[in-house]
């Protein structure tokens, strides 16, 4: 694959969460859970969401149950967390996995594109974040300890 926008998941709520219909828009991809330290940034990348949506952001998170069982929910419990505890609007995807040979494509594709911390591709843990540019390609990728706000030069400038 040549684009992130080559990729499809699966919604939340089943339903295909085709990235082509994102084609044009620049992404923030986050792997998430319920359970984690890092579950806070939820409300930081709503507040992205909702701000910069218009000019072209869409935040992207991807429950992910592979580190410290910290996503160990169903759909409708992922849902119901994060309406009730950070009204979360953005689009989110069924549970999948980042890593190994049975992580989604998207996650093999975006730790090819970008290495982490000492060239590992690998994620580390809960709420790794790349920013996408328009085109499709990875301009970022962010350790969990990045808060969302952190972000927010990097979004902009990739808005244009």
């Amino acid at each position: 694959m040549a684009s992130a926008f080559e990729f499809q998941a699966t919604a939340l709520d089943g339903q295909p969460l085709d990235l082509a219909g994102f084609d044009g828009k620049v992404l923030l991809i986050v792997n998430t859970a319920s359970k984690c330290g890092f579950t806070p940034q939820y409300e930081g990348l709503e507040r992205l969401w909702r701000e910069y949506g218009t000019r072209g952001l869409v935040v992207l998170g991807f429950p992910c149950d592979q580190f410290g069982h910290q996503e160990p929910g169903e759909a409708q419990d992922i849902r119901a967390f994060c309406d009730l505890n950070y009204g979360v609007s953005f689009p989110i995807s069924a549970k999948v996995k980042v890593n190994g040979p049975d992580a989604h494509p998207l996650w093999h594709w975006l730790q090819r594109q970008k290495r982490g911390a000492l060239g590992i591709g690998a994620i580390k843990w809960n709420f790794s974040k790349f920013l996408v540019s328009r085109d499709g390609q990875v301009i970022a990728r962010y350790a969990p300890t990045a808060k969302p706000e952190s972000l927010e030069d990097d979004i902009r400038a990739a808005l244009g």
